[in-house]
């Protein structure tokens, strides 16, 4: 199986350059705050979603060249993304991620919740500096998607009435806004037509929702160590995924089960069972390959190169972990 790595190979050393440069580009401030987004950013991570900008820009120039602006705006992504990740796990008070304790873990949630912050004003700080207001609003939607994607999981939580649009809403807000925007924004930084501009959003839109999807399936397929954390922990919490949306529409039960927020002890195991016997999960994985196709087509138009090659691959790969 291909992994992050080898996808992102073409721009592996643009990536190793990302790393010291944010560092640069937060600066002397507050020696806490900078701990701590020092700590984020050694933490390791897949630094998907700067990668697919950096190949997106490179795959649309002329010569494979990556202009500064480019580079900027895949920091900028890098930046966004690890900021969101820090008032998740306050949120989710989670104690480690990819490994490493968490900012609110290692600190407390005061700092977490300014690190975080932080981090989101350096990066519109950033984004301000390349003077290109379309681009400006792109990421600008993206860090109000984060905050509203996060509300809305809290709103609908143990939501057994909750509709399909309501949770590819909270999707798209929490894991495609960033990669769809950053996608379309490096096709502006790249001088390309509306049109095209619109299938570079498209294509980072679909494989945010693949992805989510995958995320979701998952959670009631994989085990506790392949996941890292609890399986079926998203049910747990009262969060309704695909799976289990499906399965609501076979079978009632699973209703009654949520609505009382799974407050028998045998109900948890019951709702993973129904969840399990039902059509949901082969559903949920047609749906998560209708989005990774819909998101290879929105890039055939691009120019063949090792760039276009390896984002051509990133669908497939994102559907590879179900298997």
């Amino acid at each position: 199986m291909t992994t992050v790595t080898e996808l992102l190979q073409p721009v592996e050393l643009d990536l190793e350059n990302l790393l010291s440069d944010l560092r640069s580009l937060i600066g002397a401030g507050h020696p806490i705050l900078q701990a701590a987004a020092e700590h984020l950013f050694s933490a390791g991570g897949k630094r998907l979603r700067p990668g697919i900008v950096l190949l997106v820009s490179r795959a649309l120039s002329e010569n494979g060249a990556l202009s500064p602006r480019h580079r900027r705006l895949a920091e900028i992504t890098e930046m966004i993304h690890t900021a969101s990740l820090v008032h998740d796990d306050v949120v989710d008070e989670a104690s480690t991620r990819r490994g490493v304790k968490t900012v609110h873990s290692r600190f407390d949630s005061r700092v977490a919740v300014l690190a975080g912050d932080f981090l989101f004003a350096q990066a519109s700080w950033h984004l301000a500096n390349l003077d290109n207001l379309d681009v400006v609003k792109l990421l600008s939607r993206v860090i109000m998607d984060l905050a509203d994607g996060e509300v809305k999981q809290g709103l609908f939580k143990y939501d057994a009435t909750q509709t399909f649009e309501n949770y590819l809403e909270k999707s798209y807000c929490k894991t495609a806004s960033l990669i769809a925007n950053s996608a379309q924004a490096a096709g502006v930084l790249s001088n390309q037509s509306d049109e095209k501009l619109h299938h570079l959003y498209n294509f980072g839109r679909q494989l945010g929702l693949a992805f989510q999807v995958v995320d979701d399936i998952l959670d009631f397929t994989a085990s506790d160590k392949q996941l890292g954390k609890p399986a079926a922990s998203d049910l747990a919490s009262g969060y309704l995924t695909a799976p289990a949306l499906y399965a609501l529409e076979e079978n009632h039960k699973l209703t009654d089960l949520i609505d009382r927020g799974f407050s028998h002890q045998s109900d948890l195991k019951e709702a993973l069972e129904i969840v399990r016997g039902s059509n949901a999960i082969p559903r949920s994985r047609k749906l998560a390959e209708d989005f990774a196709r819909e998101s290879r087509e929105s890039i055939a138009w691009i120019p063949d190169s090792c760039f276009k090659t390896a984002l051509m691959e990133l669908p497939e790969f994102v559907l590879s972990r179900l298997y």
